[in-house]
């Protein structure tokens, strides 16, 4: 993936998505030859020169401060998970091919795969940016069982949710289970542009598939550590979980994922049945690397 290109077209995007009344600035009437502020207007709230910040959308934020990023944020009215991509791209621009390093193999430690079998009562699993399910606990396994039909590859939720039909009955909110999970790729592909899965997965999706490709050229971005996440079950139907994803700082680029009901709801009846059949039937073991 281009950083460059990237860069370019996240700032056009955001630029174009707020008014002059958004941004505090008189609006004289009259026909806009461009959707959303001007290059001009962006320069001037954010205190930097035209040409400057022309240099910036164009791509290049090799150099640019984080006191610069912060302003632009500042001024495109950016969220917190659009102001770190930012800082991501800015931080990829300024990565010479030297100092790249070569992404080790993720592996889920031992202790972290006790905790995931010693959460019994709650789906769990681990992830990480590219949405490879790296490892994952019987209930887990149980409550994503569409996914694990086909078990010639490891288990990667993106490939899952576009490319797969079974996901379209898993997620009762479809629309809205894609457009996180494009969000969460396009802010890997912020982290680290030059990772080679995630280019390959990107461009594999891009190609079969016209609902990713328009939600990628979007380029928005999300922060995904709590929330609602709904299923329609093939075995107990309705699920409407809570979730936490919590990022696991002493293995960078990992994420735990962990499912629950609130006592006495209908998900939580659901997900207690799930369990019982989890514990009883056989399903399509995980590959010995998500295990």
């Amino acid at each position: 993936m281009d950083n460059q290109d990237a860069a370019r077209e996240f700032l056009a995007s955001r630029r174009a998505r707020i008014t002059p009344e958004q941004a505090g600035l008189p609006d004289f009437g009259g026909t806009r030859r461009v959707a959303g502020l001007r290059r001009a207007e962006v320069a001037m709230l954010a205190g930097v020169s035209p040409d400057y910040y022309t240099r910036l959308e164009r791509g290049n934020l090799s150099g640019v401060s984080d006191s610069v990023l912060d302003a632009i944020a500042r001024a495109l009215q950016l969220d917190d998970a659009e102001r770190s991509h930012l800082h991501d791209l800015a931080r990829a621009a300024n990565t010479t091919s030297r100092s790249r390093r070569r992404p080790a193999k993720q592996q889920v430690r031992p202790g972290v795969r006790s905790l995931l079998e010693a959460m019994a009562d709650a789906p769990a699993f681990v992830r990480n940016g590219r949405l490879d399910i790296l490892a994952i606990n019987r209930l887990g396994q149980a409550l994503y069982a569409p996914a694990f039909e086909k078990p010639s590859r490891p288990v990667n939720l993106a490939w899952f949710c576009f490319l797969d039909p079974a996901a379209g009955d898993l997620y009762p909110d479809w629309d809205e289970a894609a457009d996180t999970t494009v969000a969460l790729l396009r802010t890997e592909a912020g982290r680290d542009p030059y990772d080679r899965a995630l280019t390959d997965l990107v461009g594999e999706l891009a190609t079969r598939s016209d609902e990713f490709r328009v939600r990628w050229a979007a380029h928005n971005v999300r922060m995904h550590q709590t929330g609602a996440k709904h299923f329609q079950h093939p075995i107990v139907g309705r699920l409407d979980l809570t979730f936490e994803a919590l990022p696991m700082p002493a293995d960078p680029g990992q994420t735990l994922t962990a499912y629950s009901a609130e006592p006495g709801t209908p998900a939580h009846d659901a997900l207690r049945m799930l369990a019982s059949w989890a514990a009883t039937s056989t399903i399509t073991e995980a590959p010995a690397d998500q295990r």
